[in-house]
Order: C-alpha cells, then structure tokens, then sequence
C-alpha cells in the first residue's frame, strides 16, 4: 500500500525451510510475497547441484521476479547479492545467476556480499571446495564483492563490542551497518551527508581502516598484497587530506601494492 515501504528484494533457497522461517519471522510481512522463492529439495552443500541442476530450473523464476522489479524502477542502479560461498545454493546458484543477471544488464553495477568460509568457524567439510568453484565466477561477472566471514565477525564482537556471547543477530547487525554504509551514496542526496558519532580525523580513519582487527575476513592484510583499493569516508572532511592520505599509504606502503 501507499503507507507501507516494501523492501525492493527477492529471497531464493532451494529448500522451502529458511523460506519459512523468514516469512513467520518478525520482519516476514515487510517483504512482497511473490518476492519469495524456493525449491524442495535443496542443494546439499554441493556446488554443482546448484549451479548445474536444481539451481538451474529455478533461476528462470528468479530471473522474472528480477525483471519485475527492475521495471518498477524510475533508474536502476544496480544489483545487490547477498550469499554464502560455504554452501551449495548461495555459491553454485548464486553465481549462476549473477551470471544471468550480468547477460541481461551488462551495463548495470553488480556488488555482492559473498560470506566466505573461515580457517576456525566452519559448518561443512566441503566449504573450501564450494568458494573455490565460485571465485572465478566473480572476479569474471561482479563489479564490487565484499568478502565477509564469521570468524572475523566474532573476533570484532568479542574485542571490539565486548560481547560475551554474541549471536547471529549481532554478526548480521555488522554486515547490515558495513552494506548501509557502502551504498549511502546512492541512496542519499550527496556523497557526504551521513552524522558521525564522534569527530574523527582523516588520519585516524586511515589507520582504522587498514588495522587487520577491523577486517570483515579473517586476513591479515600485511600477508598479501593490494591490486586496488577503494575506500568509502562519510561526513565533513576535505578532499585535499583525504587524498593526502591515500597518498601517504601508498607511498609508505608501496611494496605492498602491486
């Protein structure tokens, strides 16, 4: 209705279980009910199964949810993908339908959310297998992936919040705030117009930045090497320091840029 705001989103399994948690959930009613999409039989942790099989006689229905949405839009921006990389669904379906969507949209931003698996925290034996599978898949078809796991999401509860015993809700809570705070820019006026909590100097968000504690992936960055790096500040900040900053990384870093 006119008075209720209707997430722009479209939920897929291959098994109708997560489908129904959601749908009876506290925030079941926010989203559209044809947006809901699933299979019966799952994917079984197994790459193939969704990218070749079960995945691939659901996608069409995916892909005409998504076309329905993207005609509802006055400028569509771009796609947003949100999955696991550990499982068989979000890793063989979700990298055939980015796929898809990329044939289809080609000139549209494609940005995933990719949970890959960790060294400590792991559900499945298989997991190495099923991210190896889906890498290629998104260096090929994706423009941004942000690569998210759990390990390094406790580790930020655990030394950064404090938390005791944190949950699901608090790991979700802190991808939630990482995915508002990349996308800000397109859904507000201007680039800038986000309140800080506190005043912090460019410097200070710099080191932030790159500190290995504050990474969403259990990686220490002084292990490898950069291609790229793209780097979001929000707030009152001068340009001329943001870039005098980046440049003083780069500099006093160079061996670790390729």
């Amino acid at each position: 209705s006119a008075h209720k705001y209707v997430p722009r989103a479209i939920l897929v399994d291959l098994e109708p279980g997560t489908m129904d948690s959601v749908r009876s959930g506290a925030f079941g009613h926010l989203f559209r009910p044809d947006n809901f999409i699933f299979g019966q039989s799952g994917a079984g942790n197994n790459w193939a199964k969704g990218h070749y099989t079960e995945g691939a006689e659901l996608v069409d229905s995916v892909l005409d949810v998504v076309r329905k949405e993207c005609e509802n839009c006055d400028c569509l921006q771009g796609f947003q993908l949100t999955h696991s990389l550990g499982g068989g669904t979000g890793s063989g379906m979700g990298t055939l339908l980015i796929s898809k969507v990329r044939e289809e949209y080609p000139d549209r931003i494609m940005n995933t959310f990719s949970v890959v698996p960790s060294p400590k925290v792991s559900d499945t034996v298989v997991e190495p297998y099923n991210a190896t599978l889906s890498i290629h898949q998104l260096v090929e078809n994706t423009d941004e992936t942000y690569c998210i796991d759990n390990e390094a999401l406790y580790d930020i509860c655990f030394r950064t919040l404090k938390l005791a015993t944190p949950t699901y809700g608090d790991l979700n809570h802190l991808v939630s705030a990482t995915m508002s705070g990349v996308t800000t820019s397109l859904r507000f006026p201007g680039p800038l117009t986000a309140d800080q909590y506190r005043a912090l100097t460019v410097p200070e968000l710099t080191q932030q930045m790159f500190d290995a504690k504050n990474m969403m992936a259990a990686c220490d960055p002084r292990h490898g090497r950069y291609l790229t790096v793209a780097t979001v500040f929000r707030g009152r900040m001068s340009m001329k320091e943001v870039d005098e900053q980046m440049l003083a990384i780069q500099s006093k870093n160079s061996s670790y840029f390729v």
